[in-house]
């Protein structure tokens, strides 16, 4: 079916038909969220054990290699990986790319059922979840007000504000740090449980059963039923105080007699300061399907009306992710608007007639606006990635509007009505533009298929690529003919010649005297290509310069959280002579609020301080960086490191091995050779980490004599020192929620270890001291361990500080640490290593498998088997082009300038089309010599050549400027674009028609060859002699 002609003879239909799609467009476009990167959810569940007070080395021993066993045989596993820190064991399951996560999610809690019997009877409840959550912090708050107590500020962000926050739609989490939690401290004195014979372990579980309340059964009285219920609680502190606690030899007496009791707070594990100041902190994370920038209207709107409700709480905003996405959205909608507005001023230029520039530039919009029901209707968002993949084709959007129309002037030249001009041109050029666009999306779709992790981010850029050139397609073929017979005017004008043709033609009657050395001048700019890839830096992704950075502090293992504190606040000290610095908010004991790399688990020997810069500053992110480490570069006892806020910014080197001493030579060996790499920031390893210890080792023999287990004594230890696990605390029953009442030694008392060794013991015959039965001596034990695939390993994470990771990681390969690693011991592809030769491996896949859908294309189209291979001869042409053109900007090598290598495959491809199709037409139609006929299609279609390719270099020029947000990563994908169209354009333009001659040649040789191979054979078997000899020779 002509759709062209259709569309001329129906123009009513036609437009209905791009009415509806656009209203179901613009439908679309109502309902895609915003968001700064695609939302894809990996195939992951997690496991948490808990149990408090326990070491790293007991959690792996007893609970961490039994759930890594349990879990090891669910089907279609690709990673497993474990944290194990002090009390709490973690354990992730990744598993393959498609597999159901709700299946997946019950088979890895069957598994821990089936272990869960030959787990410590003390651990809490397994937590086995799978991620459900996208991205970084989307928005975190510090609650300041100054006339609540910490722990009432901490209650009413619990109560009031994580609820008001859960009420809004799209939140999945709100997660408080920093604060206090309130609870009844019953700090015994150790004198007098020494005198009345008791132990702490026995007295707070008196507590527990005393200070409760039960259900007693059910009963008929008064004629109906009556329920029975045991009370036996207290309602404040100072009644607890006077609660009576029996003792051994059968006497009570009160509480307040052996402990101090009072109405506090716990022990702080976190911390959160503004500036200094102690204060709330409350990170927003959305949930699934869901906008970063609706979201986050919705949280700052329920914010302002909390500040109304209550005038005394003050909201500072210390993270936020909308801002990124929507100046990230706001630069792609202009870089679109300012792309197409060039691309049509360069139509304008070529065609001088406003008629038929506005039927071109009405391509973009039609073909645009479509795309986002198609995007709607998969699930799709407005991200980063989507919109490149309209920035990137959005010249290719106008390409086939400029051949259509570019023809149809030239038909209207020869005197045609507008009517005819617009069908005979349509169905001249109609096979080229199919062809061009075909193969487009052809190049564009194996994108979506990408292997790995690197490929989710990539099937939305894939996919909406491929839409819109299809799209754009439909409009050259059925509204820009239609549009032209309407509109394009009664008055025929003849378009004069370029300047530049006749000397163009001249090349190319040279390049066809010249055939072998043309294309071996050709061959020559693809191995200068070649010769020039050693030159350019390889990294993931180009540097950013955001206004806010994480910076990690560290202290040694057993460092407490109020010298944590401290070095925090020396921290913001040194820095306060930074000019473009506007706020210091510091958590310690927690993740950082924002960042790439926030999987480390909380401990109070870490801080994560957020800096926040002036927008208007003149220095970049490195930079300011840069002086930061300089300011702390003599701080004592604290190791500095920045946060990775991108993939690409940090090296991570994983070794795994079952040999734990080799495995820790190893790690030292590979972070000295990191350490002598010039220009790296921090380098760090998690092989060196011990954390200091206590250990009670029980006399097997006198524990027997006296009956006392090494459960007692573990237990007896436990409850002095920090108390007893929470769910065997008695609680204190308040109007809206419980405390708990944590009976524990004193603080002050706990400080001297002479006093530990006094703690009694419960034994046959009454208590005994501790020293009795054990003895008590200094240790260390691994701070983390880590685990992967059921084997340990160590990590070596170093910051790039700007250089490009595949420079680091060949430098790194070329020391001797790395290849001559220890019997046993291996490196592990993990992190942004593995995810850069995953990039790379899957970029190169994907033009491949476009370079061969192009091919099935053109062998459909013009069904010949050697004329796609002259069509794709124009791809390496590119080369020299792209790649000199990130080597002169400057630029990397990195995932957006392969995104214009890949976009140059399918681009490169179109010139040799226009121009193949019109010498064939003139051989095959036409009845023109092969050169007659190529240097007809010559000067026929070298205008619309240089048009298209100047009106796509016009839409990447914004692109290429790198303005806006986001501008550093945009700018190589235009660099490269636009030098690789230059020099395919220019090398094409003659090289394609010398290579279609020559091609052609000999493929009439062959066929020649055959003919007279078959004929001769006929002949002989002929059986004249005359004519056999005249065959033989």
């Amino acid at each position: 079916m002509n759709v062209s002609l259709w569309g001329i003879r129906n123009p009513v239909p036609a437009t209905l038909i791009f009415g509806v799609l656009c209203l179901a467009g613009f439908v679309g476009l109502r309902k895609l969220p915003i968001s700064q990167l695609p939302d894809f959810v990996m195939p992951e569940v997690t496991v948490t054990i808990n149990l408090p007070g326990a070491s790293p080395g007991q959690l792996e021993t007893d609970v961490t290699r039994k759930v890594e066993d349990a879990v090891a045989s669910i089907a279609d596993i690709d990673k497993l990986s474990s944290t194990v820190s002090e009390g709490v064991s973690t354990t992730r399951i990744i598993f393959d790319l498609g597999r159901d996560i709700d299946r997946a999610l019950q088979e890895v809690r069957d598994a821990v059922d089936r272990t869960r019997p030959d787990l410590p009877q003390d651990i809490e409840e397994p937590v086995i979840a799978r991620l459900s959550l996208f991205g970084p912090t989307l928005l975190g708050y510090a609650v300041v007000a100054e006339q609540m107590a910490p722990d009432e500020l901490s209650w009413f962000v619990d109560d009031t504000v994580r609820k008001a926050l859960f009420s809004v739609n799209g939140v999945g989490q709100v997660q408080r740090s920093g604060g206090v939690d309130r609870e009844v401290r019953v700090d015994l004195r150790p004198d007098s449980l020494q005198a009345f014979g008791l132990t702490a372990g026995t007295l707070s579980a008196q507590l527990a059963r005393l200070q409760v309340e039960l259900s007693g059964g059910r009963t008929a009285m008064g004629g109906g039923e009556q329920t029975v219920r045991t009370v036996a609680t207290v309602r404040t502190a100072a009644d607890l105080a006077n609660y009576p606690i029996s003792l051994p030899d059968g006497r009570s007496i009160r509480l307040s007699s052996l402990a101090t009791v009072t109405d506090g707070i716990a022990d702080p594990r976190e911390i959160a300061l503004l500036n200094g100041k102690p204060v709330v902190a409350i990170s927003v994370q959305r949930a699934a399907a869901s906008s970063t920038v609706e979201v986050g209207k919705l949280v700052r709107r329920k914010i302002a009306e909390l500040e109304a409700a209550y005038p005394d709480v003050r909201f500072v905003e210390v993270a936020s992710g909308v801002e990124p996405a929507e100046e990230s959205f706001d630069a792609s909608v202009t870089m679109l608007l300012e792309g197409a507005l060039l691309a049509v001023i360069v139509v304008w230029f070529f065609l001088r007639d406003w008629r038929a520039t506005w039927i071109t530039a009405v391509a973009l919009p039609l073909s645009v606006v479509p795309t986002f029901a198609v995007m709607s209707l998969l699930g799709y968002s407005l991200n980063l990635l989507s919109l490149l993949a309209f920035a990137v084709v959005i010249g290719v959007l106008v390409d086939d509007a400029i051949v259509e129309i570019e023809n149809i002037a030239q038909h209207r030249a020869m005197g045609k009505s507008p009517r005819q001009a617009a069908i005979d041109a349509a169905d001249e050029i109609g096979i080229a533009v199919i062809a061009t666009s075909a193969t487009l999306a052809a190049v564009f779709v194996p994108v979506a298929f990408m292997p790995g992790e690197i490929g989710l981010y990539f099937r939305e850029f894939g996919w909406t690529a491929a839409t819109a050139v299809l799209f754009s397609l439909l409009v050259a073929r059925l509204l820009t003919p239609m549009l032209a017979a309407q509109f394009l005017g009664s008055s025929a004008r003849e378009t004069p010649e370029p300047r530049w043709m006749p000397r163009y033609l001249s090349w190319v009657e040279a390049a066809l005297r010249h055939r072998r050395r043309t294309l071996a001048i050709a061959l020559g700019t693809f191995v200068v290509a070649l010769a020039i890839v050693p030159f350019i830096p390889t990294t993931f992704l180009p540097a950013s310069d955001q206004s806010r950075t994480d910076l990690l502090v560290n202290l040694p293992p057993g460092a407490r959280i109020g010298e944590t504190a401290a070095a925090a606040e020396q921290v913001r000290a040194l820095l306060q002579g930074i000019p473009e610095l506007t706020l210091v908010f510091a958590r310690i004991g927690s993740v950082s609020l924002g960042g790439y790399d926030n999987a480390s688990q909380a401990d109070v020997r870490r801080a994560s301080i957020t800096l926040e810069f002036a927008s208007n500053r003149q220095r970049t992110i490195q930079e300011l960086e840069t002086d930061v480490r300089e300011r702390l570069q003599d701080l004592p006892g604290v190791r500095v490191s920045f946060a990775a806020q991108a993939p690409g910014d940090r090296l991570d080197v994983v070794l795994a091995g079952k040999d734990s001493q080799q495995l820790a030579l190893a790690g030292q060996s590979v972070e000295a050779a990191l350490r002598s790499i010039p220009g790296l920031g921090s380098v760090a390893s998690t092989a060196s980490l011990l954390n200091p210890e206590i250990v009670i080792v029980p006399d097997a023999a006198r524990a027997a004599d006296l009956g006392v287990s090494t459960v007692d004594i573990a237990a007896a230890a436990r409850i002095a020192t920090s108390g007893d696990f929470r769910r065997n605390l008695a609680k204190l029953n308040l109007a809206d929620r419980q405390i708990p009442i944590r009976v524990q030694i004193a603080s002050a008392s706990l400080t001297d270890t002479a006093l530990l060794s006094l703690l009694r013991v419960p034994a046959r015959s009454g208590s005994v001291p501790l020293s009795a039965v054990a003895t008590i001596r200094d240790g260390s034990s691994p701070a983390q361990i880590e685990r992967f695939n059921r084997e340990r390993n160590i990590k070596v994470s170093a910051e790039l500080n700007g250089q490009p990771l595949g420079n680091v990681m060949a430098a790194l390969r070329k020391k001797p640490a790395m290849s001559s690693l220890p019997p046993g011991v291996r490196v592990v592809p993990s992190g942004d290593s593995e995810a850069f030769a995953e990039m790379f491996l899957g970029f190169g896949l994907a033009m491949l498998a476009g370079i061969g859908s192009v091919y099935l294309v053109l062998l459909l189209l013009f069904g010949n088997p050697l004329q796609p291979f002259v069509i794709l001869g124009a791809v390496p042409l590119c080369g020299v082009g792209a790649f000199g053109g990130l080597l002169v900007s400057g630029y990397a090598l990195s995932l957006p300038s392969l995104i214009g290598l890949l976009l140059l495959t399918g681009v490169a491809t179109k010139n040799s089309i226009l121009i193949v199709d019109y010498a064939i037409i003139g051989e095959r139609d036409q009845g023109l010599s092969r050169h007659d006929a190529i240097m007809a299609a010559c000067r026929k279609r070298a205008r619309p050549v240089v048009m298209t390719t100047l009106a796509m270099g016009a839409g990447m020029l914004p692109i290429a400027l790198g303005l806006g947000a986001d501008g550093n990563f945009r700018a190589p994908l235009g660099a490269s674009v636009i030098g690789g169209l230059l020099t395919s354009t220019l090398l094409s333009l003659v090289a394609v028609p010398a290579a279609y001659s020559l091609v052609a040649d000999l493929r009439q040789r062959w066929y020649a060859w055959r003919a007279k191979g078959k004929m001769g054979t006929s002949l002989i078997s002929s059986g004249d002699p005359v004519q056999e000899s005249a065959a033989r020779n």
